[in-house]
C-alpha cells in the first residue's frame, strides 16, 4: 500500500513555546531536543514537566499533495490522546484513545497543492478533573492523577506507584495519507490445525474492496508454499516452535498480497510459529491447575512483569526492547507478563518474543480502576480491543490474554465499589470483550482479569484456581519465609523493592539528596513511605549500613533474597505450582522500585539471582533455622533452635537428569566441618529431594551450609544457606582480591564471602555471574559486556 507520509518535522507551539519537533514524537521529546525543558527525570523536575502540560499544544505541518483519486484516507496509527484534528483549518475529527488507530476520509478537506494539518492537544489534567466532577469513579490506586480512567491514555502516564506523573501528548505512531479508491488488506487471520503429527495452516484475508489475493508461506529454510485465500494447506515436515529452554523457535513467513489487476497494491507479511499453546485448566487434587501447555507439554513459566520502558515514547525502539528481552534470556526467562496499565506494545515486542521463545501473558490496557461505563466508552473500547487482538493474534508467543490487571480483585472487595460500577465491570470484561475474543481469536486462552479464579467477581484471589498476585511479603510486612505457606497455581505478580544502582542515583540526585528520606529520594519512590519499609526489612536482616551506597547494595540483597524464597518454593512444588512471574522486570524512570533492571539498564542483584533460580536444573534448600523458627532475639533460649536442611533439585528440561547432591557444613572461614553426598535422579519436568539433614543445632552464628548438584563430574547448580539472619552471622573479613585476565575476572577470598558484588566505574559491567557466594578460595567469571576498569568488590561483610 502506497503511503504519503506525514511523519517528519512539525511545528509545535503553545502560549509559551514555539519549536520544531519530529513525528512520531511528543511535546516533551520536542522540548527536550531543543533544550526548552529540563530533564523531567532529574531531581524534582517532574513538577516543572507537569506544569508544561497545563497548556494547550498545537502540532502543525504544511505539505504539498496531489489527490490521487476521489477518496483520500488519513490514517493515524497512534495519537496520544485528547486531540482535535484540522486540515486547512477545517475540523476533521476528535480522538480520545491512544491505544487504537483512526482512519478518516479527508478528501473534501484537501486541495491539490499546499495543505496544512493541525493536531490540537488540550490540557489533559484539566479535562479529567472536570470529568471527575461530573461523575466520580472508584480508583484502586492513590498514586495517580484523579480521573485518569476517563481517557484511554496509558494509565501509568498519570503516575503509578513506581512511575512519575508525566502526561505527555503527541503523535506517537505513524501518520499518513492513502488512496482510498484502491483495494487494501484490512485483516489477515492465520489459523493452525495440528493433528497426528501433521500441521495445517489457513490464511483468511479481507480487503476493503473486491480484489485478488495470493498467499505464500516461506519455511525457515527458504522453501515456498503457495496457498489460496481461505483454503487449508499442509506444512510438510513441520518444525514446531518451543519456549526458551524447551526447543528451537523456527518461524514461517506468511506473505499475503492484494492485487488490482496485475498490480500488487497492498501486502501483509507476518511470521508465525507452528505450535499449540493453551492454558490448561484441568481439575486436580488441589483445585484447578493453571499452566501453559505447549505442544502437549506442561511448561513451568519463569519470568517477570513488563511495564513501559519510558515515559517519553519516542525514545522507544526495537533495539532498546531487544536488549531488554535479551536480558530476560540472560536470566533464563521463558515467559513475561505485559502489565495492563501501560500500552499495547509495538509489533516488534511480539516479534522479538517469537524469536526468543518468550511466552507472553498479555493484559489488555486496563488496571486498578472502575470504568466510565457509557455506551460511548464501550464503543471506543470495542474498536481498540478488536484492532489490537488482530495485530497480536498470529504471534506464536502469546500464551494468554487477560482482560485487565487487578480490577476484578478490587471490585470484589466488600463495600468498596458502587453496584453500578460492578455491573459496568461485568459488562465490559465478561460480556463485551469475551464476545470479541470469541469472534476474533477463539483459539487463545482468555481470562477476564489477573488475578482471576472463576470470574464473576467470585473469590478472584483463590490460590487453588487461576493465577494469583501475592503481596503480603512487602505490602503486608510478612517475612520472606511466608511464601512457603502458600501453593499458588500460577503466581503472576509478587515483588520486593530495592534502590537502583548507586551510579543511577548519582545521575538523578545531588550529593546532598542521597539520603533515603530526602525530598528528591522520596520523589523517586512512588510507593508511599516505602523507603522506610526497605529499612524496616533491612533492620530484620542486615547490620545498619553507614552510607547510601552501602544501603543501596543491602536493599538489592534483600530484594534478591525475598524473590528467591518465593521462586524456589514454587519450583519445589512443580505440578501444583506452574508459574513464577515476579514484579517487575524494568523501570520507566530512575526510581526505587520492584524492578530487577533499573531505568539505565543496570542489573540489580535480583537479576543475577534470577539467572540462578530460573536455571533449567536448579538445586535449592528449604532450611530450618532462625528465619523459620524465631523472630525476636530477646525470645527465651533464642539460639536453641533446630538447624535442618531439605535439599531439592528441580528439573525443567525434557530429559531425566542423574547426578549427585553434595553438601558441606562449613565454618565462617569456609572450612568443611562435615560433608556428604547422595545420588539423585530427577525425572524430566519434575523435582526430587534427598532426605532432610539434621545438623543438631549447629552453631548458627559461625556455621553455614553449601550444596551443589553434580552431573557427570560437572557442577550444574550450587548454593549456600545460613541458619541465622545475616546480621547475626559472624562474617570474617574475606580480604577480597580481584584480578583481570583478558575477558575474565577472578575473585579470591580468604573466608566465606556472601553476595560478592563486582562493579566497574560506571556500574555497567555484565558478568556471567555476580552477587554470588564464595566459600573461600577462587572464582572466575566471564565478562559479557562493559569494561573492567576501576573495579571494586564488596560482600555482606562490608554492610556495616
Amino acid at each position: 500500500m502506497e503511503k504519503f507520509s506525514l511523519n517528519g518535522q512539525w511545528l509545535i507551539s503553545s502560549n509559551t513555546y514555539a519549536t520544531v519537533g519530529q513525528v512520531p514524537g511528543s511535546v516533551f521529546s520536542a522540548l527536550l531536543e531543543n533544550g526548552l525543558m529540563d530533564d523531567p527525570f532529574y531531581r524534582d523536575n517532574e513538577a516543572k514537566a507537569v506544569a508544561i502540560m497545563d497548556e494547550k499544544f498545537v502540532f502543525t505541518k504544511t505539505f504539498n499533495y496531489e489527490k490521487p483519486s476521489d477518496c483520500v484516507i488519513l490514517v493515524c496509527e497512534g495519537i496520544d490522546t485528547l486531540c482535535d484534528l484540522y486540515i486547512n483549518d477545517k475540523f476533521v475529527a476528535h480522538t480520545e484513545n491512544m491505544h487504537r488507530a483512526y482512519e478518516f476520509d479527508v478528501t473534501k478537506f484537501l486541495v491539490n497543492g499546499e495543505n496544512t494539518i493541525k493536531a490540537v492537544f488540550p490540557p489533559y489534567d484539566a479535562y479529567i478533573k472536570e470529568k471527575s466532577k461530573e461523575k466520580e469513579i472508584t480508583s484502586g490506586t492513590i498514586a495517580t492523577m484523579i480521573g485518569f480512567a476517563y481517557v484511554r491514555k496509558a494509565f501509568y502516564m498519570s503516575g503509578w506507584d513506581w512511575g512519575p506523573m508525566l502526561t505527555d501528548a503527541g503523535i506517537w505512531k505513524d501518520i499518513y495519507l492513502i488512496d482510498g479508491s484502491l483495494p487494501r488488506i484490512t485483516d489477515v487471520k492465520i489459523t493452525q490445525r495440528h493433528e497426528d503429527g501433521q500441521v495445517f495452516v489457513t490464511t483468511y484475508a479481507q480487503t476493503s474492496d473486491k480484489a485478488d489475493i495470493s498467499v505464500t508461506i516461506t519455511t525457515p529454510d527458504g522453501k515456498t508454499i503457495s496457498a489460496k485465500n481461505g483454503e487449508e494447506v499442509e506444512i510438510e515436515n513441520a518444525r514446531l516452535w518451543w519456549p526458551n529452554g524447551y526447543g528451537a523457535q523456527p518461524l514461517y513467513t506468511v506473505t499475503t498480497k492484494c492485487l488490482s489487476g496485475e498490480k500488487v497494491v497492498d501486502e501483509s507479511v507476518k511470521k508465525i510459529g507452528l505450535r499449540t499453546l493453551v492454558v490448561s485448566r484441568e481439575q486436580d487434587q488441589w483445585g484447578e491447575e493453571f499452566c501453559y501447555k505447549v505442544n502437549g507439554v506442561k511448561i513451568f513459566a519463569m519470568g517477570a512483569d513488563y511495564i513501559p520502558e519510558d515515559n517519553i515514547l519516542s525514545r522507544l525502539s526495537r533495539e532498546r526492547t531487544k536488549k531488554l528481552l535479551e536480558d530476560c534470556l540472560f536470566a533464563n526467562f521463558n515467559a513475561i507478563r505485559v502489565w495492563g496499565g501501560g500500552f499495547y506494545p509495538h509489533d516488534y515486542f511480539f516479534e522479538l518474543c517469537d524469536e526468543m521463545g518468550i511466552i507472553v501473558f498479555m493484559d489488555l490496557a486496563f488496571a486498578c480502576t472502575a470504568i466510565p461505563g457509557s455506551q460511548e466508552f464501550y464503543d471506543n473500547v470495542k474498536v481498540e480491543v478488536t484492532q489490537n487482538v488482530r495485530r497480536m493474534r498470529h504471534h506464536a508467543c502469546i500464551g494468554v490474554i487477560s482482560g485487565n490487571n487487578e480490577i476484578e480483585e478490587q471490585a470484589s472487595v466488600p463495600n468498596w465499589w458502587k453496584e453500578q460500577e460492578k455491573a459496568d465491570y461485568l459488562e465490559l470484561f465478561e460480556n463485551i470483550i469475551p464476545e470479541i475474543m470469541k469472534k476474533e481469536w477463539p483459539e487463545v486462552s482468555f481470562v477476564p482479569s489477573s488475578p482471576s479464579a472463576r470470574g464473576g467477581l467470585v473469590t478472584p484471589t483463590d490460590e487453588n484456581i487461576g493465577d494469583s498476585h501475592y503481596w503480603m511479603v512487602w505490602h503486608g510486612n510478612l517475612p520472606f519465609t511466608e511464601y512457603r505457606n502458600h501453593y499458588f497455581r500460577f503466581l503472576s505478580e509478587f515483588g520486593f523493592q530495592s534502590f537502583p544502582s548507586y551510579k543511577t542515583i548519582e545521575q538523578f540526585a545531588l550529593p546532598e539528596d542521597r539520603n533515603p528520606f530526602s525530598p528528591v529520594m522520596e520523589l523517586h519512590q512512588r510507593n508511599g513511605s516505602a523507603n522506610g519499609k526497605i529499612l524496616n526489612y533491612l533492620s530484620q536482616t542486615y547490620l545498619y549500613p553507614t552510607s547510601m551506597e552501602k544501603l543501596t547494595y543491602a536493599s538489592q540483597l534483600l530484594q534478591a533474597e525475598a524473590i528467591k524464597y518465593g521462586v524456589e518454593h514454587l519450583r519445589r512444588n512443580r505440578g501444583r505450582c506452574m508459574g513464577a512471574l515476579y514484579w517487575q522486570l524494568n523501570d520507566c524512570w530512575p526510581v526505587a522500585s520492584w524492578s530487577s533492571i533499573d531505568s539505565n539498564g543496570r542489573y540489580k542483584a535480583l537479576h543475577y539471582e534470577a539467572r540462578r533460580f530460573f536455571e533449567p536444573v536448579h538445586i535449592s534448600c528449604a532450611e530450618t533455622g532462625e528465619y523459620s523458627t524465631r523472630f525476636d532475639i530477646t525470645a527465651e533460649r533464642y539460639y536453641d533452635y533446630a538447624t535442618k536442611a531439605h535439599i531439592f533439585v528441580t528439573n525443567d528440561t525434557m530429559s531425566e537428569v542423574a547426578g549427585i547432591v553434595k553438601w558441606e557444613l562449613r565454618n565462617n572461614k569456609g572450612e568443611i566441618l562435615k560433608n556428604g553426598e547422595t545420588p539423585l535422579n530427577v525425572s524430566a519436568l519434575s523435582y526430587a529431594s534427598i532426605p532432610e539433614i539434621d545438623f543438631n543445632k549447629t552453631n548458627p552464628r559461625n556455621n553455614y551450609l553449601s550444596f551443589a548438584f553434580v552431573v557427570d563430574g560437572k557442577m550444574v547448580s550450587a548454593g549456600t544457606v545460613l541458619f541465622t539472619k545475616p546480621k547475626h552471622f559472624n562474617f570474617l573479613n574475606p580480604n577480597l582480591e580481584v584480578t583481570v585476565n583478558g575477558g575474565e575476572i577472578t575473585i579470591t577470598a580468604s573466608a566465606f564471602a556472601k553476595y560478592v558484588y563486582i562493579s566497574n566505574e560506571n556500574d555497567d559491567l555484565v558478568l556471567s555471574d555476580n552477587f554470588f557466594d564464595l566459600c573461600a578460595g577462587k572464582k572466575t567469571v566471564k565478562i559479557i559486556s562493559g569494561k573492567p576498569n576501576a573495579l571494586t568488590v564488596k560482600s555482606v561483610y562490608d554492610i556495616r
